[in-house]
């Protein structure tokens, strides 16, 4: 079914609310794509709303920062536009010189350094983003209260860097400081997603939506509760919670991040042309929405627009390349051919793991998936297996199984496998690659009807999930050839 529920005991979150009917979300979110560009433009930066008031400033000390009117709230997940965010840190900046012990000033520098490296790919942000941040803390000390909106910040940079290990550990603290503060919630959701802990968030969601939020930060937490339904299988209702947040966001950034989301879910439904209408949506709001650049790629490449492709996936790469955005340039450039091109990709891709840990980014997920498809294999096992002692979460599951598979090992790749494809395994979400992976694997294995099964699913979620890997699926669907006419059982033999 479009949106299967799981049974009792076994889902992510407690059962979805009710949504809209199926036309009208839709046209509610063909609204949104068609109309942003007419969207009120608020300006956007960031702004730190502490449900414990800060210390009265010195007398003498100047109110830090830019107008409110141009502040959002990033700490809070609320999107903020990469300009406004260079300005925010250059504002901070001088104020810091003049008064170093402003431990709120700290933590907006920090949330702001964190957001810019987040946005633009940049990992040079984030050992400026954690300086300013454990700044904070030694300023104004980890118990106290107030120091809620800087540990979500290190848990802000943690799940960036994918250290959701630490992401948990700063999120849970944050949230014993300050439990009524909604904006921690997010970020636990995260870390506990990334340690393949769905229990715990199932658990935090559950929290976060019993909360009483504000009107300016129900449509973060729609977006987020949009994710952990998408994570789960239930695609109406994720699509169902971004339409909304989408509606009501407040700020130009911040609607553009919710309708990449929307055409993020388009995408692995396999809609190509309502995908590109999100991401284009988008980029009209948010120029900079990286994210949005090389999902219009992606659908471009899938309607056979392959030079309009290419040049969204330069675009998404300039400045800060993102590595997984090389791998799939990369993969574009190969299965047309042009294998000079894609080793250009998977080259910078290589390089800008080694640079982006220098920086402290966990890149192992996205080195070991080039090197099973792309270089060595037993290397991307190696990787993967380290990753998942420290993380196992679906993706990883998923990549080390490939992995397994591609160095020759398919009795061990099954079992990852099917922890990324099994809803009592943890492995709710409708990935197109992941059964793919499934029943590449279970053909290896000589099981004819499971890998039938699975790679039916694979092109049946989404047919244009990968340009390399979406021909293989159907390539080896015919030679499986049609299932073997089996009897009909005694028992049923006679039933109408």
């Amino acid at each position: 079914m479009e949106n299967e529920q799981s049974g009792p005991g076994t889902s992510l979150v407690a059962p979805a609310p009710p949504s809209r009917p199926r036309a009208l979300r839709r046209v509610l979110l063909a609204s949104l794509a068609a109309g942003v560009a007419g969207a009120a433009v608020f300006g956007g930066l960031l702004s730190l709303v502490p449900s414990a008031p800060p210390a009265p400033p010195r007398a003498g000390l100047p109110a830090p920062g830019p107008k409110p009117q141009t502040l959002t709230t990033v700490t809070a997940g609320m999107p903020a536009a990469l300009p406004g965010l260079t300005g925010l840190i250059a504002d901070r900046e001088r104020h810091l010189r003049a008064h170093p012990q402003d431990a709120q000033a700290w933590t907006v520098l920090g949330t702001a350094y964190a957001e810019r490296g987040r946005r633009s790919a940049d990992a040079a942000d984030y050992p400026k983003a954690e300086q300013a941040l454990k700044t904070a803390l030694e300023v104004r000390g980890e118990e106290d209260a107030r120091s809620a909106p800087a540990l979500e910040g290190l848990a802000a940079l943690a799940n960036a860097r994918r250290d959701f290990d630490e992401a948990r550990s700063r999120g849970e603290q944050a949230l014993e400081l300050s439990p009524k503060r909604w904006t921690a919630y997010p970020l636990l959701i995260d870390a506990y997603t990334g340690l393949g802990d769905y229990e715990s968030a199932r658990g935090t969601l559950d929290d976060l939506m019993k909360l009483r939020v504000g009107a300016e930060a129900k449509p973060a937490v729609m977006a987020r509760a949009a994710a952990v339904y998408r994570d789960r299988g239930w695609r109406e209702d994720a699509q169902a919670q971004v339409a909304d947040a989408a509606a009501g966001a407040r700020t130009p950034a911040e609607q553009a991040a919710y309708l990449e989301q929307a055409g993020q879910l388009a995408w692995e439904r396999g809609d190509r042309h309502d995908a590109l209408r999100h991401y284009e949506a988008a980029l009209r709001l948010d120029p900079d929405q990286r994210a949005a650049m090389a999902g219009r790629g992606r659908a471009l490449a899938a309607l056979g627009r392959t030079a309009e492709a290419v040049k969204a996936y330069r675009a998404a790469l300039a400045g800060h390349p993102a590595p997984q955005y090389a791998l799939e340039l990369g993969e574009l450039y190969e299965s047309q051919g042009m294998r000079e091109q894609a080793q250009a990709q998977y080259d910078l891709l290589l390089a800008t793991v080694e640079r982006n840990t220098s920086d402290g980014v966990d890149g192992e997920l996205v080195a070991g998936q080039y090197e099973a498809d792309h270089g060595d294999p037993q290397d991307a096992v190696d990787r993967l297996r380290a990753e998942w002692e420290r993380q196992p979460g679906i993706e990883v599951a998923d990549a080390l199984g490939w992995a397994l598979y591609r160095a020759g090992d398919p009795e061990g790749a099954l079992h990852y496998a099917a922890i990324a494809t099994d809803k009592t395994k943890g492995g709710g979400v409708r990935s197109a690659l992941y059964s793919y992976h499934r029943g590449v694997i279970e053909r290896e294995l000589d099981d004819g009807p499971v890998a039938r099964r699975f790679l039916q699913d694979a092109l049946r979620v989404n047919p244009y999930f990968s340009p390399l890997r979406a021909p293989e699926a159907r390539q080896a669907l015919a030679e499986l050839g049609d299932p073997p006419d089996e009897p009909v059982p005694d028992d049923l033999t006679g039933i109408q």
